[in-house]
């Protein structure tokens, strides 16, 4: 039904045909331009000279959609006018899902460092902590948050154990690659730091740095190869490096021999230049 249709209060009186709207089929198929527009569908008379056009919609991804365009007239006119059209959506039409507000579709995950949720009241995760309970709201205040004797509010049980199934299902509980290669478990590592309260009886804090989980919550029975008190086992040389053939690193010095013939001190024998001899 148009937007029209939906604002015009219901009678009783029953509705009459109107053949000069439904007859302006091509009025209607004008009124959507060059959008890709299919087979007429039908015709709906909605109110008195108020109906609507239906329209196949033949755009890729758009299956199931029809356009509709609805027309009026004045009465005792022969004249139908165009007063609205749109897309509508089928019973097998594609849709984008129900709009949520930004409270609810936030997933975990989902907060950035640098980013601030909006504070919950009745989170449902919480309950109230310790109070000091003297009646004086500012005296209650200041002891648990100057003196440090409790806070407002603290996870229930429920949280509790949806984070304890959370931690040990995840990357760092038994069921890791790290965890059945390794040689011992986190709960005889020197480097694990237990959790205070009921969640201490199965997790802990890493604190070793050169552990993959080094800052990290682990399991008690989670393990990595920086275990503290595991050893690796020495084994030999793949292979056996055999001796040099040829010394690269030693160097031999070798005098160099005299040559024969090559002294210094050989004198050169004296050459006379032969004069010619005068003839009488």
């Amino acid at each position: 039904m148009s937007a029209a249709a939906a604002t015009r209060p219901a009678t009783g009186r029953k509705r009459a045909s109107d053949a000069v709207l439904e007859g302006a089929v091509d009025l209607a198929r004008s009124a959507l331009g060059d959008e890709p527009v299919g087979e007429h569908l039908g015709f709906t008379l909605e109110a008195e000279r108020l109906g609507t056009h239906y329209f196949a919609a033949t755009a890729p991804g758009y299956h199931g959609w029809r356009w509709y365009v609805t027309l009026s007239r004045i009465p005792r006119s022969r004249n139908a006018t165009v007063c609205e059209s749109g897309l509508l959506p089928g019973d097998d039409s594609l849709l984008a899902p129900a709009w949520l507000p930004w409270a609810e579709r936030l997933a975990p995950g989902d907060v950035g460092p640098t980013d601030r949720l909006p504070y919950v009241a009745n989170d449902d995760r919480l309950e109230p902590g310790w109070t000091a309970g003297t009646g004086d709201e500012e005296m209650d205040r200041l002891a648990l948050r100057e003196l440090g004797l409790g806070r407002d509010r603290v996870m229930n049980r429920k949280a509790l154990d949806d984070a304890a199934t959370r931690w040990y299902e995840g990357s760092r509980g038994p069921d890791t690659g790290g965890s059945r290669a390794a040689d011992a478990s986190c709960a005889s590592c020197g480097f694990v730091v237990p959790l205070a309260g009921s969640l201490g009886q199965l997790f802990g804090v890493c604190a070793n740095e050169w552990s993959p989980d080094d800052g990290k919550v682990v399991s008690l029975d989670h393990g990595c190869g920086a275990h503290s008190e595991t050893d690796l086992s020495v084994g030999g040389h793949e292979w056996d490096q055999p001796d040099l053939h040829v010394d690269e690193y030693d160097l031999d010095v070798v005098e160099e021999p005299a040559s024969a013939g090559s002294s210094d001190d050989a004198e050169q024998a004296p050459v006379e230049s032969a004069s010619p001899k005068s003839s009488d």
